[in-house]
């Protein structure tokens, strides 16, 4: 009881007495878990995080007053291009990352906080097969993928070097997601290289800033977002394990992207050589109308302007050469350098400001029952892992190609857009370009030629399926040896077994 006394006085004090309304008719087991999650929860925070919930909720929705007179495109020597640079230019950011690389300073850190919630599934979303020939997980292809850049960067140095995986989960995904790694054997990468922490979790608040409860022993609780980041680098001393192992430069991207190339050697190097302490790879966007945020000026300050902050007459606005003003498309695919997080850490995550999620929130009602609401009645508080970009002394943005770079996994099938067939197509469709490009022809069912389309619609199906497994190449390089003048029937799945057989 003495337990229960302590917890209802801290509640008292934030205003949220109401949580432990069914402990007296609770078993003790879910009474002792009950009250173990809320004396975690410290009484001054708990009352701020409703009061913002409930204040930020009731603003007016739309842009900011003022916001867009405030608004300018990133300075031109602030962008780099995958693309537009000339082939030597290229060359030297690849080799510079490369050369990181080999010296294991490079580290890759993965968001997979979030639930498959949009993706219908209940596991996460890491773990999801969108239909590949191989089977393959998202999961998969990303270690393969950290096992490929590792060679690669070896076989040039002369050097054993490791990347390591730093895997940033959730209460909701940290257990299937290690336990999924054991099962597959951590995909065939060092258990000691890959370190899974977890972030925080914060209570889900109603329009009128009370926490929800989810069940009578539980508070609904979400993750803090992918801004949560920061002050989990701090709880679990990541940035410490960072130091220890020589790490310099961290590549961070978000686990939805099935085209993500991890520790990408020429994104490292672009950084790296123009001396910024933080990075961000964009996407040209596809139409004024792309609902993507933004990266540009607010204030003089990098910053990621929200789709819905920017007016339509904004979004159409274009430049001297008719391209759009306002196109570099965040893409969540970052470049820090860790003195760079040491300082977001230690002086800048306390000025974070949350954003507003409204959601439906399942919660029991008065009587007790278990209500699952058909229309949002709830806010989840979530930082956003951009925010810090306005502390960046020097901040530069890289542009590369969509079809190559980009392409989310958020929705379900029935959805328009970033679906699992939407994301098994442009892997498939740039596994066919690799091909035609290594010199490889493809034969219909009766062995008659299919002609060569190299330029294909987003939305369309490959004339030949092809799959490279990335243990056989990470961007496309070496295929010429084993495609090169080659004939093969769709599918042709060039995995590290096929590989060493059409080796010459």
């Amino acid at each position: 009881m003495a337990a229960e006394r302590d917890v209802r006085a801290r509640l008292r004090r934030a205003g949220q007495e109401h949580l432990l309304r069914f402990c007296a008719e609770l078993a003790p087991g879910p009474r002792a878990a009950l009250l173990a999650e809320l004396r975690a929860l410290e009484p001054g925070a708990l009352r701020e995080h409703c009061r913002r919930a409930a204040a930020a909720c009731a603003r007016p929705p739309g842009p900011e007053p003022g916001l867009e007179a405030r608004l300018r495109p990133l300075p031109p020597e602030r962008v780099g291009s995958a693309s537009r640079c000339d082939p030597e230019t290229r060359r030297l950011w690849e080799q510079e990352g490369f050369h990181q690389i080999a010296l294991s300073k490079v580290a890759v850190l993965l968001l997979a906080g979030g639930q498959g919630t949009r993706l219908g599934v209940t596991y996460p979303k890491g773990m999801y097969q969108v239909g590949l020939p191989s089977q393959k997980t998202l999961y998969q292809l990303q270690a393969e993928r950290i096992q490929r850049v590792q060679q690669l960067a070896g076989e040039r140095h002369g050097t054993q070097c490791t990347v390591p995986w730093y895997i940033m989960t959730s209460e909701f995904t940290l257990e299937p997601t290690a336990k999924f790694f054991k099962e597959h054997s951590f995909f065939q990468l060092d258990p000691d290289n890959v370190i899974m922490f977890e972030q925080r979790m914060l209570p889900a608040v109603t329009f009128d800033g009370r926490a929800i409860l989810e069940q009578k022993d539980k508070v609904a609780m979400a993750p803090d977002g992918n801004g949560g980041l920061y002050s989990a680098l701090s709880d679990h001393q990541i940035l410490e394990d960072m130091e220890r192992r020589g790490v310099e430069f961290v590549h961070v991207y978000c686990v939805d992207n099935i085209l993500v190339r991890l520790a990408d050697p020429v994104f490292i190097g672009f950084c790296v050589l123009r001396g910024a302490d933080c990075g961000a790879k964009v996407v040209e966007k596809a139409s004024p109308e792309e609902p993507v945020g933004v990266v540009c000026q607010l204030d003089g300050v990098p910053r990621v302007v929200e789709y819905s902050e920017i007016s339509p007459e904004t979004a159409q606005l274009r430049g001297p050469d008719g391209s759009l003003l306002y196109s570099l498309g965040n893409i969540c695919n970052h470049f820090f350098t860790r003195g760079f997080l040491q300082m977001v850490v230690s002086d800048f995550e306390p000025l974070l400001k949350p954003h507003v999620a409204v959601k439906k929130v399942p919660y029991v009602d008065e009587e007790g029952n278990l209500v699952k609401p058909l229309k949002p009645n709830g806010i989840k508080m979530e930082k956003f892992v951009f925010d810090v970009f306005q502390f960046a002394k020097n901040f530069v943005a890289f542009e590369v190609p969509r079809e190559e770079e980009f392409s989310p996994l958020k929705n379900a099938a029935s959805a328009a857009r970033d679906t699992p067939d939407s994301a098994r197509r442009a892997l498939l469709l740039q596994h066919y370009r690799w091909a035609l490009r290594a010199g490889a022809r493809f034969l219909d069912a009766c062995g008659a030629r299919l002609p060569e389309l190299r330029s294909l619609p987003s939305a369309g199906e490959p004339p030949a399926i092809c799959e490279i497994s990335p243990l056989v190449s990470y961007s496309g390089e070496g295929l010429e040896v084993y495609l090169q003048g080659r004939e093969f029937q769709s599918p042709l799945i060039l995995d590290e077994t096929r590989a060493r057989a059409l080796q010459p």
